[in-house]
């Protein structure tokens, strides 16, 4: 190696310039020789280069990693040592991309319109813009500027349409380019006129305006003009314009006072930058005709020429042109316009010139006329000549000839636009109609367009030549000699100019010798290439490059130019041999060795990654050698170490470069062990991802994986050998599920093996079930259930926890449904069960049953079949026909049920019959035939059928109504005759007890001696008497009658005897009998009597002891006739009325039983079983009312609706079922009795639900099977269906940062969803909705994606504010003190209701002992002797039933509370005297509390039955808890000494009738007091509507009491008087004797009274509790109607019946609002069928005749006397009435519906 010799610095590589792109890494070299070897120091813009990491410095230069624009500057690098120093100075430029925008984004203009675009750049200072439109450049001119210092400016004037598009610009700086768009849309803005004004005719003084509406962008400007010429504006001429909202234009033209020169042709002309339009109409004005003077015409030869003939004033009647004394038009170019007198020359030619007239004829006498000359002018034209081409210097002529055209003219030149410059040089010669352009020198300025410009008075043409110059080539810039180092670029330079552009040509001569030019190949992408401008460059220099090179340049003007250079080329330092790589084994020794070549000298070091190797390091030894024109330099490191692997770089250095050599030392060495982790855990695999560390620089052979049960040890682990090495991830596969395993890695290279990596522990997924469930049994518990139980599968086949089952089930065979149905169970034990309700009756199931983990569900257990238990038939027989064959005989027919409604195997048909008779029917038979036999004849008879099976009888059909067919009557049911004279005999008879059909008439048969008939007499059907006349005295006559119908005539009636007598004794024609009528009517009691002479009449009431007189008043009378009327007949009018007849020669009586029927009593419904889709309800008929029970109405309604279904249920059932409800419902239902007189009072409202509820998810479900970066599978599971199959299920989700929700609708719970296509690393909301018919669920939950590599995202942060931290502190203490105040508050009232309630306690306590005892009173009304009394009525059982109320029984001072829905049983021994001789008074008081409870009695003991309980839900809604309520109590007292005794009727209402004669000793005096407390701490309070009861029982109470004789003039007392809700104050009212005012004292507000009277009437007071509201009935003065054995018409004097009884006492009646229950509305009753007979005696009418069981109309009543009037008019206004006419409460509608305080 050659030592180097002491010198100063030499630079040998610097730069003067460099580029470089932002981000990317740059060189800056600066390199030196020099011995001793320099020392280097940077610096950027004069300050020493600061310390950044991105900054590297070597030996070659300083190199700048990602670079930015901060980078960018002057850069100075300086190199000394002892000997001297140098500098390299350069320049760094650091690039941006290039970026464009034109702006503005938007453009939108109009056609005419400016369009201005600015092109902004960055990324660069130098840049050159292009503009293009639609792809083609755009270049300047006339209306298009481009301006700027890098043309970034773009204006254009005058868009038209198709400059419209997409405009681009275009930036270029050197090789890098960016352009940008922006679309630019023009609107047509050309005018348009969208509405104007019409040519019409207007008189003088007339106003007109006229109206041109147009649009256009820009805004279009209107003119006016009128024949032509510009309307001025003045006073009487108004121009104005409006801009529109929509951008419109509207131009108006007002003239105020029209003038016969205001008519003509108007125009408006519209123009803006896009165009023009006019539009033009001619307006009349009346007045004489005229014609405007009219200027003389210049016209251009060969074009056309418009003449106007402008007309003012109208009428006018033609006009017309001439020309020459001839009219036109004559030949093919003229054409004249009639209706505006426009004369059209097309193609003007000389022969047109010459004067032309208008003739206008303004009548038929007269005409006027005006001419005008026309003129013909001939426009230039130039002859057409060539562009022109010369070379500089030559002389240059170019001529321009007009050849045709008027003179005088001128001719002018223009050069390239615009007028020619007298410094060009360039003569101009005009002579006549030539002009020429001379140029005697020719340059390059005069290149360009010239246009001779030809005018005369026609026109002005122009005509344009080319004038071309051609120059020789010269140069600008010549070669020169250049040295080129080897491997860089470098330019020869050489450019020139000339017209035409001249081309230049490079050749190359090798070597130093004497030149041999040949051509250089110049092919594209080659290592030479010619620029733009002609210079040469040279990439990459070799050394066959040095040698001559020659510029040639030619453009085939003058002669070629060329210039010859020299090219030197200097080799730098290259290393032109060395190893790329070397390896090398831990510890051992290596050498490593590289060749340099280049100019001399070269000094090679060497490095590691950029580090100078010191060679007096202990381990490295550097040696260097020549080789001929090589150097050779060895490097050999003695003991190698691992961190020895790295790049070691050969560096050789001259003064014209130096090159690097980079070899690769690897030390090989065992590699680490990888880093592995879970990427993926499934039920039976496990998917591994590792990282490999150091490889020991060998290459990794493979790897080994290694698992093992977590319970066993590695000895017995399983290995995966040699896993390819260029995995990073694999997957053990063959796994069994929910097991956990060990997991460990080894790596493997050449050299060995690595250590066992990190161990991992990892569990397996669960997996579906590979197992079905064991012992699945199967066992039908009822016709709709079936109780299924099975044990888990086996435990090594459950892969995981066994959470849930699916039970799957539907009908066996090929009628059923193919699909299953599927309920969830979840795990419970070791045995499950589940039973499967709401199947089908009676059919065969096939089951199975599927367990399932949080993985999934797995196999079916194997099939199973059963079926359900039998049932009874679940629809009636169809198509049921009845037909009457005989009087006595009905036969039946009707379709099979089909299979699907038996439910079973059927054992037959079962018929239901009963008679429809007037007294309510009989009881039905149940007869398993299809005749029915021995029937009574002509009756209605309701007849249905129904199925039975093993389980019992199935639904009936509907009733249908069949008459048995007519026969002839039975005989008469009685026949009585009296003598009334010696001549005279009336005979009366009974209809037959058996009509069999219609009653035509009667016969009356006379006979003496018997049988011979000697006469025989007949009435009509519905009259029962007969007057026999002329009979002889003292004979004896037999007597009989006979019935007919359509059948024939009947058997006769028994045969009696009468003697006519003139001194006959009294006898009652009249029957006795039993008289049945609805209460609230008119009843008329007859009693006929006859005799001579005419007897006396007198009625009794009553049959045990001595019967008293009937009592007379207002509502009761007695008349001439005999007849005893009673008006809106009451309850207690029930009884035993006598009549007694008598004369001077006898007597006679008859004893009628009235009975007055009221609607039956409500009865009490309860609920006795509910499935999931049925609902069983019982009920225990109340009080019939004293007719027969026709019929039940059952209603229901679900909770919450108004909607209300009912059924008519037969009057023997006593239990209902409904079908087909809906699952986990509430229902509401009550129950209507029906009797003959109509509905009764609605049940209470009781309620009762269907099994099941809304579904569920359970908790301890995971809802989630899987999720990943973009899917999510759900687990559906956990939903339990609540017992109702699921109808509805809704699914949606949405990103936790969005509002919007993604929708996935779905029918069922069978396959659980997968929500595909979502975004990565997100959280998410899930919401679902799963609906049945009991209800819906929402469950919401939160879950989030993972990432890409599988792991999961942070938690949702949770941002606290700390203003609202200190705001929520503020609230806080705000809520605190509230919360304080508000329990201070609750404090004081809480110790004010407690002494409220203490006072108010002992008030109440203090009215309970001065009540007498309720039951001390009920005994004594129904004490008997005990010789008439059963046995079984000894004990007086009183059940006291109160629906959902708390009974409280006081007694002294010890209180019991009896629970809820309770049923108190009350005997004489609760009573006793004997029992309770310690208080002279015993009082027991009940309280109760109501639901809204209807109208109706409290307290009945007219029945004695067991009591019950409607089902009530507990849960039921109730109204605010803070109003007022009333707690209602009754309390009847008995006090021991009898005030007073009377003899007491029987009671109608009794279940045991009295026996006759037993009469009462002693009476009681009662008061009924319904009282209020308004405790409202008690349990007992109730609200005031639900009292409503108790309010109309106390009014009927009071009514009767004052219609009792007895009390007629008894004194009433109101003791005390509670206002209402609102206020707790007591009033006292006064006392009224002798007459019945209320009006004393009235209080203020309405409330509750209490009232005493006597004597007392007990059982009038019973009655009232007992009563039972009634259906309205309208008497209207009818009657009600009688057997046919009392109506006896003859006997009644007929006459108009006086108004109803008005009500004059003084009632203070409240409605108030109820808030109870809305119940529906009472449904007409069933209809009957009677015979028209029936309709006229005592049953109700057929459903022909009359409707809701509306009184007839054949009995009216007597016409009253006057005195009986008055009097009647004097109780009447004596008593006051709290009833209507009709004997109801007054109210306004409904009784159920409001409630009433009495006042």
């Amino acid at each position: 190696m050659l030592e180097p010799v002491d010198s100063a610095p030499v630079i040998l590589d610097g730069f003067e310039r460099r580029e470089v792109m932002v981000g990317h890494r740059v060189e800056l070299p600066c390199k030196a020789s020099g011995h001793p070897p320099p020392r280097y120091r940077w610096l950027r813009d004069n300050s020493p280069l600061e310390s950044d990491s991105r900054y590297h410095q070597s030996v070659s230069g300083l190199l700048i990693e990602a670079t930015r624009p901060s980078d960018a500057g002057s850069y100075v690098c300086e190199v000394w040592n002892s000997f001297g120093n140098a500098k390299v100075v350069g320049r760094l430029v650091v690039k941006q991309p290039l970026k464009a925008v034109v702006s503005p984004r938007k453009v939108r203009g109009s056609v005419g319109s400016q369009v201005s675009l600015f092109c902004s750049v960055t990324g660069s200072d130098e840049y050159e813009i292009a503009w293009y439109r639609n792809g083609e450049k755009i270049y300047q001119g006339i209306n298009v500027r481009i301006t700027g210092i890098n043309n970034e400016n773009l204006v254009m004037e005058g868009m038209a349409k198709s400059d419209g598009g997409a405009y681009q610009c275009f930036a270029r700086n050197g090789k890098m380019s960016t352009q940008d768009l922006v679309q630019v849309i023009l609107e047509d803005g050309t005018p348009k006129i969208l509405s104007a004004f019409s040519e019409k005719v207007v008189s003088p003084n007339e106003p007109i305006s006229l109206v041109c509406h147009v649009k256009g962008t820009p805004l279009p400007t209107v003119t006016w003009t009128l024949d032509e010429d510009p309307v001025i504006k003045d006073s009487n001429h108004r121009m104005d314009r409006i801009i529109t909202t929509e951008g419109h234009v509207l131009s108006y033209l007002n003239v105020s006072h029209t003038q016969v020169t205001d008519g003509g042709v108007y125009r408006c002309t519209c123009n803006n930058s896009a165009g023009s339009v006019s539009y033009q109409a001619r307006i009349n004005v009346r007045g004489p005709a005229s014609i405007r003077p009219m200027k003389n015409v210049t016209a251009i030869a060969g074009r056309d020429t418009y003449i106007h003939c402008r007309i003012i004033g109208y009428p006018y009647y033609s006009i017309k042109w001439y020309k020459d004394s001839n009219l036109l038009p004559f030949n093919h170019r003229q054409r004249a316009f009639e209706n505006n007198g426009t004369l059209k020359l097309s193609n003007v030619q000389n022969s047109d010139e010459g004067e032309y007239t208008c003739y206008v004829l303004v009548d038929p006498e007269k005409q006027i006329h005006r001419s005008v000359h026309v003129t013909v002018k001939v426009p230039p034209l130039i002859q057409h000549s060539d562009s022109q081409s010369a070379s500089i210097g030559q002389r240059v002529f170019i001529p321009c000839v007009v050849i045709s055209g008027d003179l005088p003219m001128s001719i002018t030149w223009h050069k390239d636009g615009r007028p020619i410059n007298a410094s060009l040089g360039v003569t101009i010669d005009n002579i006549d109609f030539t002009s020429s352009l001379r140029i005697s020198n020719l340059s390059e300025i005069h290149n360009g367009s010239y246009t001779c410009i030809a005018r005369n008075e026609a026109a002005a043409v122009e005509h344009s030549i080319q004038l071309i110059v051609k120059v020789p080539p010269h140069f600008e810039v010549q070669p020169r000699d250049q040295d080129g180092i080897y491997g860089k670029s470098v330019i020869l330079n050489c450019s020139a100019k000339g017209n035409p552009i001249p081309t230049i040509v490079w050749n190359h001569s090798k070597g130093a010798g004497v030149p041999q030019f040949q051509p250089i190949a110049l092919n594209s992408g080659s290592r030479i290439q010619l620029l733009e401008k002609g210079s040469l460059l040279i990439k990459h220099v070799l050394e066959e490059d040095a040698g001559f090179y020659l510029c040639k340049v030619s453009n085939d003007v003058g002669a070629d130019i060329s210039k010859s250079m020299y090219l030197t080329v200097k080799i730098p330092a290259m290393i032109t041999s060395y190893p790329n790589t070397t390896r090398a084994e831990q510890g051992h020794m290596t050498e490593m060795s590289c060749t340099a070549h280049g100019e001399k000298p070269i000094k090679v070091r060497w490095e590691k990654e950029s580090h100078i190797i010191n060679p007096d390091m202990s381990r490295y030894v550097v040696t260097g050698k020549e080789v001929g024109d090589e150097v050779i330099s060895t490097l050999q490191i003695l003991h190698t170490v691992r961190e020895d692997s790295g790049f070691f770089s050969c560096i050789a250095i001259n003064s014209y470069g130096e090159d690097k050599g980079i070899i690769q030392l690897i030390v090989q060495d065992r590699p680490d062990p990888p880093e592995v982790e879970i990427r993926e855990v499934k039920d039976r695999t496990i998917a591994l991802r590792w990282t490999m560390g150091f490889d020991g620089n060998s290459p990794i052979t493979g790897y080994d994986i290694n698992y093992k049960n977590k319970s066993s040890s590695w000895a017995s682990s399983q290995m995966t050998k040699d896993v390819s090495p260029q995995l990073n991830q694999a997957t053990i596969i063959e796994l069994h599920p929910a097991s956990t395993y060990n997991i460990r890695m080894f790596a493997k290279n050449q050299i060995g093996e690595s250590r066992p990596s990190n161990e991992l522990t990892i569990t397996t997924d669960e997996a579906p079930p590979d197992g079905a469930p064991q012992d699945v049994q199967l066992e039908a518990i009822s016709s709709q259930s079936i109780k299924v139980t099975w044990k888990p599968p086996l435990k090594h086949l459950q892969n995981g926890l066994i959470r849930s089952y699916q039970v799957c089930y539907r009908e066996f065979g090929t009628g059923g449904s193919p699909q299953y149905n599927t309920i969830n169970v979840d795990t419970t034990g070791d045995i499950e069960t589940l039973t499967l309700d709401n199947l089908k009756k009676y059919t065969q199931y096939e089951v199975r049953v599927q367990a399932a983990n949080r993985a999934g569900i797995g196999p079916t257990s194997e099939e199973i079949t059963i079926t359900t238990l039998e049932d009874v038939p679940s629809r009636p027989p169809e198509n049921v026909v009845t037909t009457a064959t005989t009087p006595e005989t009905i036969s039946l027919s009707w379709s099979a049920l089909s299979k699907e409604a038996l439910n079973g195997m059927l054992l037959g048909y079962r018929v239901i019959y009963w008679a429809n008779l007037p007294d309510g029917g009989q009881a039905g038979l149940c007869v398993p035939i299809s005749e029915l036999e021995r029937l009574e004849k002509y009756t209605n008879y309701s007849i249905q059928v129904l199925a039975f099976t093993r389980a019992g009888d199935g639904v009936r059909s509907e009733q249908i109504y069949t008459r048995t067919k007519e026969d002839v009557p039975g005989p008469p049911a009685g026949v009585k005759a009296a003598a009334s004279t010696s001549s005279v005999v009336f005979v009366s008879w009974l209809p037959p007890l058996k009509l069999n059909g219609i009653i035509r008439k009667y016969t009356v048969f006379c006979s003496n001696p018997y049988p011979t008939v000697i006469s025989e007499f007949e009435a009509a059907p519905d009259v029962y008497f007969r007057r026999l006349t002329n009979l002889n005295q003292n004979w004896q006559y037999s007597i009989w009658v006979v019935a007919v119908t359509a059948a024939g005539r009947g058997n006769a009636s028994e045969i009696i005897t009468v003697e006519p007598q003139a001194k006959a004794p009294a006898r009652i024609l009249t029957f006795s009998g039993t008289v049945t009528t609805p209460w609230m009517r008119d009843i008329v009691l007859p009693c006929k009597a006859v005799g001579d002479p005419p007897p006396t009449i007198k009625w009794l009431k009553g049959n045990n002891g001595t019967p008293a007189p009937v009592s007379i008043d207002g509502r009761r009378s007695a008349h001439s006739n005999g007849s005893f009327v009673i008006r809106t007949v009451k309850a207690e009018d029930s009884g035993y009325y006598r009549c007694v007849a008598s004369n001077n020669w006898g007597s006679d009586e008859i004893m009628l039983n009235l009975q007055v029927q009221v609607p039956p009593d409500q009865p009490r419904l309860t609920v006795t079983k509910t499935t999931t889709t049925s609902i069983t309800l019982s009920w225990i008929p109340g009080d019939n009312g004293g007719s027969s029970i026709r019929g039940y109405i059952l209603q229901y309604s679900e909770d919450n609706s108004e909607e209300w279904g009912s059924f008519s249920i037969s009057p023997s059932e006593r239990s209902y079922r409904l079908e087909k409800l809906k699952c986990g419902t509430w229902y509401k239902f009550t129950l209507t009795a029906q009797n003959a007189v109509g509905p009764g009072r609605i049940s209470e409202i009781i309620e009762a639900k269907t099994h099941g509820k809304e579904p569920q998810f359970a908790k301890d479900h995971e809802l989630f099977s899987s999720i990943n970066s973009t899917r999510v599978e759900l687990n559906l599971i956990g939903w339990n269906n609540g017992g109702c199959p699921i109808d509805s299920f809704t699914l949606e989700y949405r990103p936790v940062d969005t509002t919007k929700w993604t929708m996935v609708k779905r029918d069922s719970l069978t396959k659980n969803p997968i929500l595909y296509d979502l975004q990565e690393a997100t959280w998410y909301e899930l919401q679902m909705r799963v609906g049945n018919s009991a209800g819906t669920a929402e469950k919401r939950v939160l879950f989030a994606t993972l990432n890409v590599d599988g792991s999961t995202i942070a938690p949702l942060p949770k941002t606290v504010d700390p203003s609202q931290e200190n705001r929520q502190g503020n609230e806080g203490l705000k809520m605190m003190v509230t919360i304080i105040c508000i329990l201070v508050a609750i404090s004081m009232v809480f110790i004010v209701l407690l002494v409220l309630r203490r006072r108010r306690r002992e008030q109440r306590l203090k009215r309970l002992r001065d009540a007498k005892s309720l039951a001390e009173m009920l005994m004594s009304k129904n004490a008997r002797t005990p010789d008439t009394v059963n046995k079984q009525q000894q004990t007086l059982r009183m059940h006291i039933d109160i629906p959902r109320a708390q009974l409280l029984i006081e007694e002294r001072d010890t209180m019991e509370t009896i629970d809820d829905r309770s049923t108190v049983l009350l005997t004489d021994n609760d009573f006793g005297e004997t029992s309770k001789q310690k208080s002279s008074t015993v009082t027991h008081t009940v309280h109760y509390q109501s639901l809204s409870q209807a109208t109706g009695p409290l307290v009945d003991v007219s029945d004695a039955r067991p009591g019950t309980n409607p089902t009530a839900r507990r849960t039921a809604k109730a109204g605010p808890a803070t109003r007022s309520r009333y707690a209602s109590q009754w309390t009847l007292n008995r006090p021991h000494p009898p005030v007073s005794s009377h003899t007491l009727t029987t009671d109608w209402r009794l279940p045991t009738p009295r026996a006759t004669g037993s009469v009462d000793k002693e009476s009681d005096s009662y008061s009924v007091s319904p009282s209020q407390d308004t405790d409202r701490a008690r349990s007992s309070m109730v609200s005031t509507e639900s009292a409503s009861s108790t309010y109309e029982e106390l009014a009927r109470a009071y009514e009767h009491a004052k219609m009792e004789e007895q009390l007629r003039h008894a004194k009433f007392t109101i003791t005390e008087c509670f206002i209402s809700d609102t206020s707790s104050e007591q009033m006292t009212a006064g006392t009224n004797d002798y007459t019945d005012s209320l009006t004393s004292s009235t209080p203020s507000e309405s409330g509750i009274c209490r009232f005493t009277a006597s004597p007392p009437k007990p059982q009038d007071a019973t009655r009232v509790m007992t009563m039972a509201v009634p259906k309205a009935h309208r008497p209207g003065g009818e009657l009600v109607h009688l057997p046919p054995y009392l109506r006896m018409d003859f006997l009644l004097n007929r006459g108009a019946a006086p108004s109803g009884r008005e009500a004059t006492g003084q009632t203070c009646m409240d409605p108030q609002k109820s808030r109870m229950a809305k119940r529906p509305a009472l449904l007409a009753p069933t209809p009957s069928e009677t015979p028209s007979s029936a309709l006229s005696s005592s049953g109700p009418p057929s459903r022909e005749a009359v409707q809701q069981w509306q009184p007839g109309t054949s009995s009216t009543l007597p016409q009253r006397e006057p005195g009986d009037l008055a009097q009647a008019a004097k109780l009447s206004s004596s008593q006051e009435s709290l009833l209507d006419s009709r004997g109801h409460l007054k109210q306004s509608n409904n009784p159920y519906a409001k409630s009433y305080t009495l006042v």
